[in-house]
């Protein structure tokens, strides 16, 4: 089975600070497309999806470009600013670029906004109207509380698809369940929503978690989503504060196992070949 990896970054810190990466971390040096194609290669991944890591404009047209000259790039989830005016038409520019072709989507850092809804200021509303019309999709980068309203905001724009990465970013360290897992159901009850199963391993504890730790979050997206709308992301190099790349690819095929093998195509490479129309 081969394998689309829905959700990785990449960065160059000469070309641009990463200013969400503390002094220190592991994650402060250069992240780069040749650092992530023979671990994907390794395990079996052979289309990736690579998404956005800071808010400014020159980054969507870098990746676009970058998905051009790379064959395992298939798509891009890039960032714009959506309360822009001129939106649909910043869209439409984006498209038209070297490599516009890979831009599936669009993502913006709501977990660093301190409006909990956010999502359905008019503003946004009027940008998010846009997307559709582009026929492009919005990934939710949110924290558990910021759910109740990515739910309004997919109810107010049926024609939109809404990827919820990494989960919703459950407590998963704190071992808290509940409160999550109703906002995720609540979401998943809408048909224009689709959950990656990613980011799991850093909302742990680094150092000591385990595959039992994470399967009651993973357990909740699969029977709420269902496989046909929830897709593999490595979160790669996010990732390496926690487990390794083949680890995750491995994690993820543990937590799946008890599907069959035509719902393990789907988590796997069938729903995100479809959102992102790979």
């Amino acid at each position: 089975m081969t394998i689309v990896d829905a959700h990785h970054h990449v960065w160059d810190l000469a070309a641009r600070d990463q200013d969400w990466i503390a002094e220190g971390s592991l994650l402060r040096r250069d992240f780069t497309m040749e650092d992530l194609a023979p671990e994907a290669h390794a395990a079996g991944v052979d289309r990736t999806i690579l998404v956005q890591t800071i808010t400014v404009p020159e980054e969507t047209p870098e990746f676009l470009a970058l998905a051009a000259q790379q064959e395992l790039i298939a798509g891009v989830v890039g960032w714009t600013d959506l309360i822009r005016t001129d939106i649909a038409d910043e869209l439409a520019r984006l498209c038209e670029l070297p490599g516009g072709a890979y831009l599936k989507g669009i993502r913006h850092q709501v977990q660093g906004e301190p409006d909990p809804e956010w999502l359905l200021r008019p503003d946004v509303r009027r940008g998010l109207a846009a997307l559709a019309e582009a026929d492009l999709v919005y990934d939710l980068i949110v924290l558990p509380h910021q759910l109740p309203a990515c739910v309004k905001a997919a109810e107010n724009h049926p024609g939109l698809t809404f990827v919820l990465d990494h989960l919703g970013k459950p407590p998963v360290a704190d071992g808290r369940l509940e409160l999550w897992a109703t906002a995720v159901r609540a979401l998943a009850a809408l048909p224009n929503t689709v959950c990656k199963l990613s980011g799991l391993v850093t909302e742990a504890d680094h150092a000591s978690w385990t595959p039992g730790d994470l399967r009651p979050y993973a357990d909740t997206v699969l029977d709420a989503f269902g496989p046909g709308r929830l897709m593999f992301g490595s979160d790669w190099p996010v990732c390496t504060l926690a487990a390794s790349y083949g680890q995750v690819v491995s994690l993820a095929e543990e937590l799946t196992a008890s599907l069959g093998t035509g719902e393990r195509e789907q988590v796997f490479t069938g729903t995100a070949t479809r959102v992102y129309d790979l």
